[in-house]
């Protein structure tokens, strides 16, 4: 498999995850979830 298949092939992967991490996070902050994470982000 060339390299860039892996890579795109990881990206997949991360983007899953971040698909459930962001269920988890609209589950757990409700309404406030976007607003949570912008705020994070604009921090780091």
């Amino acid at each position: 498999m060339s390299e860039s298949i892996k890579l795109a092939n990881e990206i997949i992967k991360l983007d899953q995850q971040r698909d459930k991490i962001w269920e988890e996070l609209l589950l757990s902050a409700g309404d406030r979830a976007f607003e949570i994470l912008r705020e994070l982000q604009n921090t780091h």
